[in-house]
């Protein structure tokens, strides 16, 4: 057989799981809060990976390579904030908010957290944030189906349209059909199916050179890429601080942008949900070991291939770069040398699982924005389980159609909203939750301002220069400015308005408690601590 049809076999072979373990959980989904959290039972490990699949997306497989080979090590630092900003999200935010949102009436998305925890009455909390996510979603997964159909027609020799169509209704049809649990547990295969390529491509290229330690200096002494693209020896590859033709000031703006992106993780909808959904807020402490440690060797593994790359090309006359503008395309080329077809077919799924991933991730979270905060929260308060339920499905498809439309041209400038969306979840969201988490003076009207303004400046900052209006401000990341603003407005509107009411502060302490009893005890009874705290709360020991 060809090659090319050992691939189309792996990928087949990789939906077709896909598919199953929408079934499957299609039969473990009876009520609407399974179908949205999967009844906040999901193990740790499963969280850690889905939350990091839904997270990295192609990003990791592709880009960071990519740019890493191109430049060198002055490239990690978005890396570095990632990594940082993961392991705090798990550590600060993951056990309160798995504690408060039960705690607050049980809340099950972002923005009914936010009406619930500061009794928002006037649902401005909930519209607000209900908007942010329909709008910057319904993009996010219109780029990632563009570099589905692109991928498809890279990968394959395909039809863009036929890899956006195929991909596209795979990843719709098991998140309507399974819901949150199907788009955890595909998303534990798809976290797994990245590790194991990350890991197998740099090892096994190392393996193959003449002198493994080239990795170290080939691309010191040499030039390297392809001939239409050629990139200099690069003395300065492994030097953190070098950026070419930049002042100081220049590479000063480009490290704190590129380390911003890890202040982005506590606003991240598709992200923080898995928090709610896992079993007791002591499985944070689970969750974040298999997170971080997940996350950290991904990165290792990225970093290896750019450090392999330019050796592994240079000895290996049959391999090729199938990207000569970029270099993205490394880990699949190196892949198609190094590994039998069907083995390097399924590792050409890992950026097809990387980027159905995050697809699945976000249609839940747009179609709980507009079911769950919209819909049960504003016009049918009353509406049954069963409603609601396929009324989520509905969404799914609804959402699904409208980015599939948008993603029909192929040269779509919509993948470079994938870094403004990041930035406007990071800006609008990421204080607030955080504030609502630890801050007990935290009312409706600041939380509201710090949102506001947070989306409004990563929209102008960094939405108007992906359309060409203006040039993005000092070249400064857009969620700099975005979670400055948001935090200031956010302090001097609620310290300039009514401070919460007894309700909301004793709330906030019961919710503190009950992280506190349950966070180091793995074993805890959540119902009996329950009962604890209540008993505390109604005696004035809290």
């Amino acid at each position: 057989m060809s090659e090319q049809t050992w691939f189309i076999i792996a990928m087949v072979i990789y939906l077709a799981v896909m598919l199953g373990i929408g079934i499957w959980s299609f039969t473990k989904t009876d009520k609407y809060e399974d179908y949205m959290v999967g009844g906040r039972g999901l193990h740790p490990f499963v969280a850690a990976l889905s939350a990091g699949a839904s997270d990295m997306s192609g990003w990791l497989l592709m880009g960071l390579p990519g740019a890493l080979f191109m430049s060198g090590f002055s490239e990690i630092w978005m890396a570095v904030g990632l990594l940082v900003g993961c392991w705090l999200n798990w550590k600060l935010v993951a056990p309160r908010l798995r504690s408060y949102t039960e705690v607050s009436n049980n809340s099950i998305t972002v923005p009914s957290f936010f009406e619930n925890r500061l009794r928002d009455h006037s649902h401005t909390l909930r519209v607000v944030a209900g908007i942010i996510i329909l709008v910057f979603f319904t993009f996010y997964v219109s780029s990632g189906m563009v570099a589905g159909g692109r991928y498809f027609q890279s990968s394959f020799d395909g039809d863009y349209l036929t890899g956006l169509l195929i991909i596209g209704a795979v990843t719709v049809v098991y998140t309507f059909v399974g819901g949150f649990l199907a788009v955890s547990y595909t998303d534990v295969v798809q976290g797994s199916m990245m590790f194991l390529a990350l890991i197998l491509v740099p090892v096994f290229a190392i393996i193959s050179l003449d002198n493994p330690g080239d990795i170290f200096t080939f691309q010191l002494d040499n030039a390297y890429g392809d001939v239409a693209n050629m990139i200099g020896a690069n003395s300065n590859f492994y030097n953190l601080f070098q950026f070419n033709d930049t002042t100081a000031w220049a590479a000063f703006i480009i490290i704190i942008s590129n380390l911003a992106w890890g202040l982005g993780y506590f606003g991240q909808p598709h992200i923080v949900v898995r928090f709610m959904a896992m079993r007791k807020p002591a499985d944070a402490v689970a969750g974040r070991r298999y997170g971080v440690t997940w996350m950290f060797l991904c990165l290792v593994g990225a970093v290896f291939i750019a450090m392999t790359a330019p050796a592994f090309f240079a000895e290996n006359g049959q391999a090729f770069f199938s990207d000569t503008a970029n270099y993205e395309t490394n880990f699949l080329d190196m892949a198609k040398v190094l590994f039998h077809p069907l083995v390097a077919g399924l590792i050409l799924t890992a950026v097809l699982a990387a980027i159905m991933s995050t697809v699945s991730s976000q249609l839940l979270v747009v179609a709980s924005a507009l079911v769950e905060d919209i819909y049960a929260g504003m016009i049918n308060k009353n509406a049954s389980d069963t409603l609601l339920k396929n009324l989520s499905r509905v969404m799914v498809i609804i959402v699904a159609v409208i980015a599939a439309l948008i993603a029909l041209d192929p040269d779509s400038a919509i993948l470079g909203l994938v870094e403004f969306a990041w930035a406007g979840f990071g800006a609008a969201f990421g204080p607030v939750v955080v504030a609502s988490l630890y801050w007990k003076r935290l009312n409706a009207q600041g939380a509201a301002a710090g949102m506001i303004a947070g989306a409004l400046v990563a929209f102008i900052w960094g939405g108007l220069p992906q359309f060409g209006v203006m040039d993005k401000p000092f070249g400064l990341y857009e969620m700099i400015p975005g979670v400055a603003l948001n935090v200031i407005l956010m302090v001097i509107v609620t310290l300039a308005t009514k401070a919460p009411s007894k309700e909301i502060t004793d709330e906030f302490d019961e919710a503190v408690r009950f992280a506190q009893l349950t966070v180091g005890d793995s074993d805890a009874d959540l119902d009996a601590v329950r009962d604890k705290v209540d008993a505390e709360s109604s005696q004035g020991k809290i």
